[in-house]
């Protein structure tokens, strides 16, 4: 194996986390974390382990992905997804793909089994299909929240901008011991939104970005803003500035903020290992395991520490 130590986070999205939600949240990126953990220290590499992390988030209703994911204003799901490698920039993703349960797997075969980096609706439906993808009924993929926020959003008085708060994307990155980093995220995007759109998450340097020269970021929060400041590039152009990862992410939510009015949150690895979990919502669920200990935590300041031994006792009793 190389000489670097494996480092992997998570976050499970941005926003506002309503109290009920919070220990499924948090137990959920705990959980992908750990796995994405367990895939680099058996020798994995960095795009194995953030799709792994991710997968595991995709199939946790809890979150804004996969299964769990909000519904656009005709009352269906459709996801956006991407995944990156840093060591040779190769990228695939997938915008506004319906019935299957883990879009991330689809944009990981985008990025090996084809030349292009991005495939969306009919063509990436078509292209899983032809990659043997299992298709599931769209109503699998709904949960009795999602379906209930959507009606709610419908009523005449309602404002669908109150309930964006409680944004979700999921997102993992991680540097291996060779010292690739990668990136991935995932997500149902915003509730009651136009038919076709698409968000931060499948456009490359603003839902994710990874590059071995400087590190790996995954963004969540308002897309719009996020495509706008191109995020996850920014944060890895203040990395290539000599900032540290929390100030790079910091730095760049900041201006965000100030240019567009957007809220969001990072993760983010640099090329030495190094990581940060910021946001400037009120909350975001993240979690991260290095040297084989687990961080991890949900509101702003929080940063709960466990050994992996404490940790594989605990999981199994809920955190």
């Amino acid at each position: 194996l190389g000489g670097m130590k494996p480092v992997i986070v998570v976050h499970g999205g941005a926003g506002r986390i309503f109290k009920e939600r919070e220990e499924g949240c948090r137990a959920g990126t705990v959980r992908a974390a750990l796995q994405g953990y367990g895939v680099l220290k058996a020798g994995g590499s960095a795009v194995d382990a953030v799709e792994e992390a991710v997968r595991s988030m995709e199939d946790d209703p809890h979150f804004n992905a996969g299964c769990g994911s909000v519904l656009n204003e005709k009352g269906e799901v459709e996801m956006d997804a991407i995944i990156m490698d840093g060591k040779n920039l190769d990228s695939g993703a997938v915008s506004a793909v319906k019935c299957i349960a883990n879009p991330i797997k689809l944009a990981r075969l985008v990025m090996e089994k084809t030349k292009h980096m991005l495939l969306t609706d009919q063509g990436a439906h078509m292209f899983g299909q032809a990659m043997g993808i299992p298709e599931i009924p769209g109503e699998k993929l709904i949960t009795e929240r999602s379906r209930e926020r959507w009606k709610k959003n419908l009523e005449p008085d309602s404002n669908p901008e109150e309930f964006q708060k409680d944004l979700g994307t999921v997102g993992a990155v991680a540097i291996d011991s060779e010292g690739n980093v990668a990136c991935a995220t995932s997500t149902g995007g915003l509730s009651n939104k136009l038919i076709g759109r698409v968000g931060d998450t499948a456009c490359i340097g603003s839902g994710g970005y990874a590059d071995n020269h400087s590190g790996a970021t995954s963004t969540t929060g308002h897309g719009e803003s996020i495509m706008k400041v191109v995020l996850a590039r920014l944060i890895l152009y203040h990395m290539e500035q000599g900032m540290s990862p929390k100030v790079a992410a910091d730095t760049a939510l900041d201006y965000m903020k100030t240019r567009v009015g957007g809220l969001g949150g990072v993760i983010v690895v640099n090329k030495a290992g190094e990581w940060a979990a910021r946001f400037s919502t009120k909350q975001m669920s993240w979690a991260t395991v290095k040297d084989d200990e687990l961080h991890y935590g949900i509101s702003a300041g929080e940063e709960h520490v466990k050994s992996l031994g404490e940790t594989l006792v605990s999981a199994s009793e809920g955190l």
